[in-house]
């Protein structure tokens, strides 16, 4: 087995097609633990941190800052710790972006390849249309029209064409259910009594709980389409769906999302709201998730009825709370009342199980103490 592996482009999302390495954060010799933060990419979503998942030594760096690559093109060699031998000289000539292995077998008619010289578009973060996915004329002009466009377009773009996608391959079916969130509302007030704005607990982050504590009874629904099949990840990573200031849509995940208590699970949102509306992400944030979370609630929207974000199974939604007649022991009260709903892969499950669990979701809100 190879003493060395590659540290490959990453997949920063089902809408991310290539990347631009932006800044080298380690050097050749330096020494690296997992977590640490290796470099920085620009992406349609911003630039983002990307960290190393091997302990090791960074032993030769293949791509130069300000180069643009497709997703999956090495970027890096480390070498694994406990290797031996001594760190390989650099080569003489890192390969440049339009050099990488998958650009060379990419087919450019002559034409194309010519246009994309005059605008000074870079081949490699070109999706072909063609036959053979060859990158045509057409390609590389609407390549070079989002080249100019602003961040937040570029993003609108990429996350309108990934929903896209979404709908095209995915048989969504839809689910939703009225919750009293009476128990949640009066125990937030007591919990909150006293506190700072910046310490108390939002509705937000006990909905989040609630889903992921539902998850460990269905991990059907904490899973992953690779394949052709439905994967269950290990761990439960909620993403939270957050619009950022400049127009657009992130969804960054909360790591084992199950684990934290309310108040470590706040902090841990704020932090990841803010670092999102920064331009500070994590790249294991941004493709760790295992399900979302959306909620447009403080928009005045009744219900959301999301679309999944692949390779995920699963969407909820919350939408706005409200007063409501409710029936409580054969009298009809008001109660502050919230529609929740699920948007599930029919190939990894389907209606009952999605119901249960949308049931086990309201359970558990009616027991906030407990999360």
């Amino acid at each position: 087995m190879s003493d060395t592996e590659e540290f490959r482009m990453p997949s920063l999302g089902a809408d991310m097609q290539a990347g631009r390495l932006v800044q080298w954060f380690k050097a050749p010799g330096d020494r690296l633990r997992r977590g640490d933060i290796i470099a920085e990419v620009d992406t349609d979503k911003g630039a983002i941190d990307v960290e190393v998942f091997t302990d090791g030594v960074l032993a030769e760096i293949l791509v130069h800052e300000g180069d643009r690559v497709p997703v999956g093109t090495p970027l890096a060699l480390i070498r694994r710790e406990g290797a031996s031998g001594a760190t390989p000289e650099p080569a003489p000539a890192a390969p440049v972006s339009g050099e990488a292995p998958p650009a060379q077998r990419v087919k450019v008619s002559p034409v194309a390849r010519r246009l994309a010289e005059e605008r000074g578009l870079d081949l490699a973060g070109v999706t072909g249309t063609g036959q053979g996915g060859a990158i045509t004329v057409a390609d590389v002009e609407a390549a070079a029209t989002g080249a100019t466009e602003d961040p937040a377009a570029r993003m609108r773009r990429a996350i309108g064409a990934a929903m896209a996608r979404s709908k095209w391959e995915i048989p969504h079916y839809y689910l939703s259910t009225a919750i009293d969130l009476g128990p949640v509302v009066d125990w937030l007030s007591a919990r909150n009594a006293g506190r700072p704005p910046a310490e108390r607990l939002l509705l937000g982050v006990v909905q989040l709980k609630a889903v992921a504590l539902a998850l460990r009874e269905f991990p059907d629904l904490n899973a992953w389409w690779v394949d052709g099949a439905a994967v269950p990840k290990p761990g439960i990573h909620v993403g939270m769906a957050i619009a950022m200031r400049g127009g657009g849509l992130i969804a960054p995940a909360v790591h084992d999302t199950d684990r934290h208590d309310l108040d470590e699970l706040m902090r841990l949102v704020r932090d990841l709201v803010d670092r999102a509306r920064r331009g500070a992400l994590r790249s294991s944030e941004l493709s760790d998730g295992t399900i979302t979370v959306t909620s447009l609630g403080e928009r005045g929207v009744d219900a959301v009825t999301g679309v999944i974000y692949p390779p995920q199974v699963a969407l909820v939604g919350f939408g706005r709370v409200a007063q409501r007649p409710w029936v409580v022991e054969g009298r009809i009260v008001a109660r502050p009342v919230v529609t929740a709903t699920l948007s599930g892969d029919h190939r990894a499950g389907d209606g009952h199980r999605g119901g249960l669990f949308l049931a086990r979701v309201e359970q558990l809100l009616q027991e906030p103490g407990a999360l």
